[in-house]
């Protein structure tokens, strides 16, 4: 038995075994036809050559069958390898053609029918209901998931000559606040349930206390969160933890491994170390705590140059920041001041415009510079200010000058309303044409997040009292010995030894050294973040890792999906991911989440709660 690849130049005359999928068929004559044989990974075809001629008397059955097969029927071919003597000038499509060799047809089994009601040409498009179709007719669908297998791989083996142990940590955890809401897994022990992990966090920490020096697992997450293009309910994290090490050591680790696929597999170099910004930085010049650096376009603040009445114009706030950038076009388009306009007034108007205008702090204003205009037309900003913002910009016909006002308050999230509008007008700007696409790979550590953030509505945080909650995870260790004396006077300046991992605007993962202290742990947790005895409760197990002598320890989580979908330039995870859940968390081919009914529930000691509004009738 052979493959189709591997036909490209053997000795013809022998016999051969092949399993594939018939493609097209070309009828020559009732006793002559061609078919391709696609190979089972659908990468190359081979000709089949079927004749009744010099066939037994009568015996025609393995040509009429052959001719009746439809397109798709995964068949086996038993057959002669003949040299071709007319090779197909080029291949056509993604297909690659065996050129020098074909196969004249001994037998042919059928291995399954291909259903007429099934339309399957080259421009059918199919949907996620029938991914299996999808993922069979798109060769860069499978090209992904080879590539994420062969990259997992060389993870794998660069970890292992590193001196880490992979190790499966378990599935059915507990429910613990550690920040994101949890999936719950009900239990046929009344009141009980498990939580499937939000990460294996906990469980690497307790393998820090029991003597594995080094530690990864290619681990699956469940986060039960709003849904975007770049998360999924159910993921895959490349997982790491080391003891007696600090956050440098963690991040040369990485830098080595990202390195190393960007040479294997990108044929592309990244420079070590890579740059390292504090997140105050990354929000005050960029807007955003995961800076795409290959854009430009710095934020800088000038509310001190603006005349008081033109702040108030731009924003109802009182006493605002005003933060301003500066869009720069391709040259063709500089003495265009009417296609600028024109782009101005179409992005405001258009859906990605419409949150910047309605911005409760006040709507961007925007100017397009050119030197026929007064002040080059900054006129609303007074003679000063314009001459300021010509000397902080190097202004040039056709640029555009943004500003935006936000609240005098210290940085909180990820982004900021100017951060947000500087990716917008860039991607409007490139998908025009009037600004070249970003190039190349552009990584950079983020560091210094704080400690503590403030509660919001969508974070349940660690439920505690305070109106804190930890930015990155409740066992985050403050970074610097001021830090540690800060968390019993003030926890909102208290600096975090945490760590991103940024490349082109993708957080590709987030560490920290960890507090492998269990009295700074329980004191983080009862006096800064006020939980309640019953949820401190909750990290016992914990609590007594750290207390029986755990080493310093730090770690890392890289999303690995979203790695795979950074390295071939995807917009999706879900391009990488070969049965991802669709944006309201479902997959539409094996139809989940499905309803529960009362018999499956009553095992459980469970049943579906009635609407509010029928719990009083």
């Amino acid at each position: 038995m052979s493959t189709i690849a591997e036909l490209e130049t053997p000795a013809t005359g022998q016999v051969v075994v092949l399993h594939g999928y018939l493609g097209s068929t070309a009828n020559l004559s009732k006793s002559l036809l061609f078919v391709q044989l696609i190979s089972k990974d659908r990468t190359c075809s081979i000709q089949l050559v079927s004749s009744s001629k010099g066939l037994p008397e009568g015996d025609y059955s393995t040509h009429e069958l052959v001719k009746k097969l439809p397109m798709h029927t995964p068949v086996a071919v038993r057959g002669v390898l003949r040299k071709r003597e007319q090779p197909p000038v080029q291949d056509s499509g993604s297909i690659i053609k065996i050129k020098h060799v074909e196969i004249d047809v001994l037998s042919v089994q059928s291995l399954n029918k291909f259903p007429s009601d099934i339309i399957a040409t080259p421009d059918t498009v199919f949907g996620p209901d029938q991914r299996h179709l999808q993922l069979r007719a798109d060769v860069d669908m499978r090209k992904a998931l080879s590539f994420r297998s062969d990259v997992g791989l060389v993870l794998r083996s660069k970890l292992h000559d590193l001196g880490f142990v992979d190790i499966e940590t378990p599935i059915l955890f507990k429910s613990t606040p550690e920040g994101a809401r949890e999936f719950i897994v009900p239990t046929r022990r009344k009141g009980f349930a498990y939580a499937l992990p939000q990460s294996p966090q906990q469980f690497k920490q307790i393998l820090m206390g029991s003597g594995i020096p080094k530690y990864y697992q290619f681990a699956r997450c469940f986060r039960d969160e709003d849904l975007r293009a770049d998360r999924q309910p159910e993921f895959t994290q490349l997982d790491m933890e080391m003891s007696f090490v600090g956050a440098d050591q963690v991040m040369h680790s990485i830098e080595e491994l990202i390195r190393s696929l960007w040479s294997t597999f990108l044929k592309s170099g990244l420079a070590c170390p890579f740059p390292r910004m504090s997140y105050q930085e990354a929000m005050s010049c960029y807007g955003s705590d995961k800076p795409d650096m290959r854009l430009g376009m710095q934020i800088s603040r000038i509310d001190h140059l603006l005349p008081g009445d033109l702040i108030s114009k731009i924003s109802p706030l009182k006493a605002p920041i005003v933060e301003s950038l500066m869009l720069r076009f391709n040259q063709s388009v500089f003495d265009k001041p009417s296609t600028m306009q024109q782009f101005v007034a179409n992005f405001l108007d258009s859906a990605e415009g419409t949150p910047f205008i309605n911005n409760p702090d006040g709507g961007p204003g925007i100017f397009v510079i050119g030197s026929a205009k007064p002040l080059q037309g900054l006129q609303a900003l007074g003679f000063e200010a314009a001459e300021r913002v010509e000397d902080l910009f190097q202004i040039e016909d056709g640029d555009l000058i943004v500003l935006q006002a936000r609240q005098d308050l210290p940085f909180s999230g990820g982004s900021t309303s100017l951060g947000n509008l500087r990716l917008a007008l860039h991607a409007a700007a490139v998908t025009q044409g009037l600004v070249k696409p970003p190039i190349g790979f552009a990584p950079l550590w983020v560091i210094d997040f704080p400690l503590f953030s403030p509660t919001t509505q969508n974070e349940p945080g660690q439920g505690g009292s305070a109106g804190l909650t930890a930015t990155h995870h409740p066992f985050t260790s403050p970074k610097s010995a001021g830090d540690v004396d800060m968390l019993a006077v003030d926890p909102t300046k208290v600096i975090g030894d945490h760590y991103d991992l940024v490349i082109n605007g993708v957080e590709l993962g987030g560490g920290s050294r960890r507090i492998h202290s269990a009295e700074m742990q329980e004191f983080v947790m009862r006096q800064v973040l006020k939980m309640s005895p019953e949820r401190v409760a909750e990290f016992s197990h914990l609590l007594d890792v750290l207390r029986a002598g755990c080493p310093p320890h730090a770690g890392i989580a890289l999303g690995f999906d979203r790695l795979i979908a950074l390295m071939l330039g995807k917009s999706s995870m879900r391009d990488v991911i070969a049965f991802p859940k669709s944006g309201r968390g479902e997959d539409v081919l094996v139809k989940c989440p499905g309803p529960l009914t009362d018999e499956v529930l009553k095992p459980y000691f469970l049943h579906i709660r009635p609407p509010d509004d029928q719990l009083s009738v």
